[in-house]
Order: C-alpha cells, then sequence, then structure tokens
C-alpha cells in the first residue's frame, strides 16, 4: 500500500476524533492543555491499537476469503464511509462544560476508533503490512485531535459534524479505489 494511500485512510480514521476533539475544545474552559493531551493520546492510541485487532482478526479468517477480498475491503470502507456522512446529519444536543475523566475518555476513543477495527480487517484482506498504517494512523489522530480541541478553544461552531463528511468522502473514495484496482 503506498504512502498516499496510507495518509488519506489515516485522515479519513481521524475525522471522528477530529470532530470530537472540536467538540471537546468548545466546552472545556479550564486545563486545555492538559485535556488536549490526554484527548490526543487516548484517540491516537486507540486508533493503533484496534487496525491491530481488526488485522489479527482478518489474519485467521484470509484463506476462505482472499478470492473475494478486494470487495470485502471495498464494502467496509464504504459503509464505514457511508456511515461518517449519515452522522454527521445527525442533529446533536449542545454540550455542557464537563472534565475529561479517564471513563470518559476511555467511550470517547472506543467511540471513534470502530471504524479503524474495520480497516485493521481490509488490511488483513488486503494483505497489507500493518506497522507502517498503525503508526501513521496514530501520528495523524494525535495531531489533528489535538489540532482540533484547540480549534474547538478559539472558533465556536464553525466546522461541526461537517468534518466527518469528508472523512467519509474519503474512505469511500478509497474503497473504491482498492476495488478497481483489484478488478482491472
Amino acid at each position: 500500500m503506498d504512502v498516499l494511500t496510507i495518509f488519506l485512510i489515516s485522515i479519513g480514521l481521524a475525522m471522528d476524533a477530529f470532530a470530537v476533539s472540536i467538540a471537546k475544545g468548545i466546552v472545556t474552559k479550564e486545563q486545555r492543555i492538559k485535556s488536549a493531551l490526554l484527548l490526543s493520546v487516548f484517540f491516537g492510541g486507540f486508533q493503533m491499537l484496534m487496525p491491530v485487532v481488526g488485522y489479527l482478526a482478518g489474519v485467521s479468517f484470509e484463506s476462505a476469503i482472499s478470492g473475494i477480498d478486494h470487495w470485502i475491503a471495498f464494502g467496509l470502507l464504504s459503509f464505514i464511509g457511508l456511515k461518517m456522512i449519515y452522522d454527521s446529519t445527525r442533529k446533536k444536543t449542545a454540550e455542557k462544560e464537563e472534565k475529561l475523566e479517564l471513563h470518559s475518555l476511555l467511550v470517547l476513543s472506543l467511540a471513534t476508533s470502530i471504524d479503524a477495527l474495520m480497516v485493521g480487517l481490509s488490511f488483513a484482506f488486503l494483505q497489507t503490512s500493518i506497522l507502517e498504517p498503525v503508526l501513521t494512523i496514530g501520528l495523524v489522530t494525535f495531531i489533528l485531535s489535538y489540532v482540533g480541541f484547540f480549534l474547538g478553544c478559539g472558533v465556536e461552531r464553525i466546522f461541526g459534524n461537517k468534518v466527518k463528511i469528508v472523512g467519509g468522502l474519503i474512505l469511500i473514495a478509497i474503497g473504491i479505489r482498492i476495488l478497481l484496482e483489484h478488478l482491472s
């Protein structure tokens, strides 16, 4: 898998974490640097862990589905992308000020990294090396989460859920690219 594709997947996966970071930046008024770092470390860490879990699960199913792996990758990436776009259109209630607690960080990290689990599964089906993508996904998520948090601190709800649309479209485009590469 080429560097550009890995980078685009990383950006697509990081959009949920970026959007949540913006929202948390908007509602957090105290200890902003600590909150931004905690959020970024948790989001980046989970985004690194979940593809590995998906990859390990996918490797065990590889022989059974090697002939249709590109269709599975296309389906998973398209589903994730469409889900992200759908989620971006749902109305959210205004969040009130809250401090980041361990429970909250774990729940948010898990919720924003489920997509990465599926991408890891896709990597296994495509027999792609996992190390470089996982490191890139984690680093990009960390950076975008950190930037998003402070963007949220300074800019009142300009972006909202619209960043998820971009992430969803990127994942769908990558799924189409994988499908076309294997069919031609």
